[in-house]
């Protein structure tokens, strides 16, 4: 049985493909070699987000061919969610709802792909942030799981970033708030934790866990640890968190703030503030022998 998208998301898709400007592709002819995806959803999202990027050109110009791909997504996030629907659900619903959602959801991402291109010296091209950073694929997909998981869908939400961190070794929980202008840089090991608030131009490095301190034990059930509550910190605005670094509980990270790598987090962080290891372990080792 098919999907009918409804909405009128593929017109503003259609506006939004006309308004790109360099350094964003615009020539709608570039071919690249076919990839595969385990999720059949992330690559309609890549085509529906970057087409000119992953050989849709097309759909840069062509309101129809869009709805086109609004379908086959809306289907497969409808099947995906059904499985975990309650009787009075409405899957197609939910589904539609996320669809009204990605033209805001394109422009936070190049807002992204901006933030890396800035963020990193090695960076050449907008569109080779597109293809190739496993950062800016794991927070793709996290934007539009998001979405899902504040619609309800918090099961099939999961599926999803689950198959990013599968792809990029970036583990980011649906429910994580992220703001505008986010970049993950390398990104191997990351993890932000579901109750993670995130400001605009964060920017974070390799094995960073943004995670809890400690768990709480539920009331109600033994042996059970409690859930929905907030156990995982809140980063502010322009905040650069080194390689290695954990940051962990329930704590402030304010406004500009800069931690160094390998560092250990647990308290709140003022605006305006480095954070670094002053003695290294191994550092002390050498100096005493």
């Amino acid at each position: 049985m098919g999907y009918n998208y409804t909405g009128d998301a593929h017109r503003e898709l259609v506006e939004a493909y006309g308004a790109d400007e360099a350094p964003f592709p615009t020539r709608a002819s570039m071919e690249f070699p076919r990839r595969d995806h385990r999720l059949v959803e992330v690559n309609v999202l890549k085509r529906l987000f970057f087409p000119r990027c992953w050989n849709a050109g097309g759909l840069t110009r062509d309101g129809a061919r869009v709805l086109d791909q609004l379908d086959e997504l809306g289907g497969l996030f409808r099947a995906g969610i059904r499985p975990y629907a309650d009787d009075d659900e409405d899957p197609a619903g939910t589904a539609g709802r996320v669809l009204d959602q990605l033209p805001e959801i394109r422009a936070l991402l190049k807002n992204d792909v901006t933030a890396a291109y800035k963020g990193d010296p090695a960076a050449r091209t907008h569109m080779e942030i597109v293809r190739s950073y496993p950062g800016f694929q794991a927070i793709m997909v996290q934007r539009v799981a998001h979405r899902l998981y504040e619609a309800g869908a918090t099961e099939y939400a999961r599926e999803l970033t689950e198959a990013a961190k599968t792809d990029t070794g970036i583990d980011i929980h649906p429910g994580a708030e992220i703001g505008e202008y986010f970049f993950i840089d390398h990104g191997t090991g990351v993890v932000i934790g579901e109750t993670v608030r995130i400001g605009d131009w964060a920017r974070i490095y390799q094995d960073v866990t943004l995670g809890a301190l400690h768990f709480e034990e539920a009331e109600d059930e033994r042996n059970a640890l409690k859930k929905g509550y907030k156990r995982h910190p809140d980063i502010g605005d322009h905040v650069v968190i080194g390689a290695g670094t954990k940051v962990l509980g329930a704590i402030a990270i304010g406004d500009h703030v800069s931690i160094g790598a390998n560092s250990w987090v647990t308290e709140d962080v003022p605006d305006n503030t480095n954070v670094f290891v002053s003695e290294h372990p191994d550092q002390e080792r050498k100096t005493t022998e």
